[in-house]
């Protein structure tokens, strides 16, 4: 028997069969055997059950446009996934590299007016970006000086050596009241990063509160904590460190030209 004999291919019956057992990578490298095979490995008989098994949410797909191949239905999957799945670069930025600056006023006098390296101040237990900032010269906030339209806030972040700034927040509005334990809350949306972003919502806020105790007889209150992070606004939870400096990355670490 020749040696061309002994290569001769085999039925493409035989190829079909042996084609419907084989997984999707063994296909995709089958198909580049030869155009023949291309074609024949291609086949939608062949890629519908394995769509319909890994990717049944995209067989919509399918409906709309029936001549969309299940081999591209299957690749679409496919990326989809391993982009969900890949591991996110680490963020450019570290705690050490930047600067808390948080003000506090009303109209008749300033109550805190602090910068503090964010390494220095304590961190959220559960890892996530949220940080107190200990209010240690006990100023007074009167209770007459404090209404919901009078207070000013200002948070900024800042890259050390004044390399950057990023205005966190800037507000006067919040929600503020008194009692036993109380508390003020401020919160404002931040913009999306990218200078393209148009009418799309970055899906995150600055979010602040402020912790006052000791009531006095004079009727004043000891401003005793101010804490600062960044909230989704899906899970309304706080993002985590590397989340938050990723985010902060894109407005106070220059792009390369």
């Amino acid at each position: 028997m020749s040696s061309l004999q002994s290569h001769k291919p085999l039925p493409w019956e035989v190829l079909s069969l042996v084609a419907q057992h084989l997984d999707p990578r063994t296909l995709a490298v089958a198909s580049c055997v030869s155009k023949s095979w291309s074609i024949g490995m291609s086949m939608d008989h062949l890629w519908q059950p394995i769509c319909t098994t890994d990717y049944p949410s995209l067989l919509i797909l399918k409906i709309t446009d029936p001549s969309l191949p299940y081999r591209r239905l299957y690749s679409l999957g496919l990326t989809a996934a391993k982009r969900h799945r890949r591991t996110q670069q680490p963020p450019l930025l570290s705690l050490n590299d930047i600067v808390f600056t948080v003000c506090l006023s009303t109209k008749r006098r300033t109550i805190l007016n602090v910068a503090k390296p964010c390494s220095q101040l304590k961190r959220d237990q559960n890892g996530v970006f949220r940080f107190d900032i200990v209010h240690l010269n006990e100023e007074c906030l009167s209770l007459t000086d404090v209404g919901f339209k009078e207070m000013q806030i200002t948070w900024n972040v800042v890259l050390k050596g004044w390399r950057g700034v990023f205005t966190m927040m800037d507000c006067d509005q919040g929600k503020l009241s008194f009692g036993l334990a109380a508390e003020g809350w401020f919160s404002e949306e931040l913009p999306p990063p990218g200078c393209c972003s148009g009418d799309t919502s970055s899906g995150v806020v600055a979010d602040l509160k402020i912790g006052v105790s000791g009531r006095r007889g004079n009727g004043e209150v000891v401003v005793e904590r101010v804490s600062v992070g960044i909230m989704s606004i899906v899970s309304w939870r706080y993002v985590s460190v590397d989340d938050g400096l990723r985010y902060l990355q894109h407005f106070l670490v220059p792009s390369p030209l």
